[in-house]
């Protein structure tokens, strides 16, 4: 079979150490600017002298200090509104934008093209191509998606942007999928901006934060004047609660999933021909599996406990392992990976409960592949669970509602 899974180049992960030492660099920062009664009190509105609610302006106080950096604003429109944001305080139409030779992230694409900004595409795999596109003396801005956008990215996103820094172009990183999960983002290592989204994060839902250098965080502050468009007080109060356990959390899904590869690697479920771990877009564990049936995988795994689709793509919605197919932007790269990859994130589970759903759900489609539509025998399963699909159901890829590659025409949610 000439499919492959590319070779992947994963982002570094925190140990639980590591998450247990930010977790309460976290609270020392948190314990600076709030006094313990203002953590259950939350205010609204255009307060003067602050241009937003002050509980608002606390945490983003706490954010700013705790990622080393002058300033932090909360924005509406979770991680897209924070990569909008921070690119049209800094950017104008016909303005040339430095990036990634890549699929874009389609939210991300659409806020490129309202901004009217002429898109340059260097590939930041090739640091001899990065430097001739950052000599060209062109370019006042680049933006940088932290987490990979192609399967086999494997450029070190902290050399990328002192590469920037070194030429005078400053940066804009869309931090999502890596905040908490790698040891240092992209304004500790020297970005002017990262942009991340705090429903990701476990906060609520629409949240989202830009957080740098103090003239572009300024100017996002002075756009976003109208009241109906500040992250009220008790908006920002709860994504702060949330952020509390998140390292912790993050540190143990980065374990559990390399257990989770390690095993799988070592043949422990038939029907897995390769393992990877990736970082497409979130951490997660893609399997090319030795049939091409990787559509109906989250169906079926659904009927063992699994997600079938995400809600924020690790938000507080999402407990179950989820079981998906490969981001829309990666498979425009790769588009014959389709019918063959499942990607996995264990979320909240260990990896035997990852595992086992694995097994069930593949052992259920070879059951579908080798009885005819005429058998009428079931397959014995555990009492109370349901049914597999009928044959041509559970295998004919569901087109209808897909787009040219296969893909839903939505993207990961927040």
């Amino acid at each position: 079979m000439s499919v492959r899974l590319p070779r992947t180049f994963p982002l570094p992960t925190v140990t639980l150490e590591g998450a247990e030492a930010n977790q309460f660099r976290l609270m020392e920062s948190v314990a600076r600017h709030f006094e313990g009664r203002q953590l259950f009190e939350a205010d609204a509105g255009v307060v003067p002298g602050v241009g937003r609610p002050r509980t608002t302006a606390r945490v983003e106080a706490v954010l700013a200090e705790f990622f080393g950096a002058p300033a932090a604003a909360l924005v509406q429109g979770a991680g897209t509104g924070a990569i909008r944001a921070a690119l049209g305080a800094v950017l104008r139409a016909g303005d040339p934008l430095l990036v990634h030779r890549a699929p874009v992230y389609r939210t991300t694409g659409v806020t490129l093209r309202g901004l009217g900004v002429e898109t340059v595409e260097a590939d930041f795999n090739d640091r001899a191509a990065l430097d001739r596109a950052l000599s060209s003396g062109r370019f006042r801005w680049a933006f940088v998606q932290h987490t990979r956008q192609r399967v086999a990215d494997s450029h070190d996103p902290g050399e990328v942007l002192a590469a920037c820094r070194a030429a005078g172009v400053r940066t804009v990183v869309d931090d999502n999928y890596a905040v908490f999960r790698v040891p240092r983002c992209g304004v500790e290592l020297g970005a002017d901006a990262s942009c991340f989204s705090l429903f990701k994060l476990h906060g609520p839902e629409g949240v989202g934060a830009v957080v740098g250098a103090r003239d572009l965080v300024e100017r996002v502050h002075d756009d976003n004047y109208s009241g109906g468009g500040q992250v009220q007080g008790h908006q920002a109060l709860d994504a702060l609660r949330a952020l509390s356990h998140v390292p912790v959390m993050w540190a143990v899904q980065s374990r559990v999933g390399a257990e989770i590869a390690e095993r799988l690697g070592a043949g422990e479920v038939p029907g897995v021909a390769e393992v990877r771990i990736a970082n497409v877009q979130d951490r997660c564990v893609l399997l090319r599996l030795d049939r091409p049936v990787a559509r109906a995988v989250p169906d079926a795994a659904a009927r063992y406990g699994a997600a079938p689709y995400p809600v924020g793509a690790n938000s507080r919605y999402e407990i179950a392992p989820l079981f998906y197919r490969m981001s829309r932007s990666a498979l425009e790269d790769a588009p014959e990976l389709a019918d063959w990859t499942v990607r996995i994130n264990p979320m909240r589970a260990g990896a035997d409960l990852v595992i086992d759903i694995l097994r069930r759900a593949l052992h259920d489609l070879r059951d579908v592949s080798v009885n005819s539509p005429r058998d009428t025998a079931a397959p014995v399963r555990e009492p109370g669970r349901v049914p597999p699909p009928a044959p041509d159901a559970a295998l004919r890829a569901p087109r209808s509602t897909h787009s040219a590659h296969g893909l839903r025409d939505h993207e990961e949610g927040g």
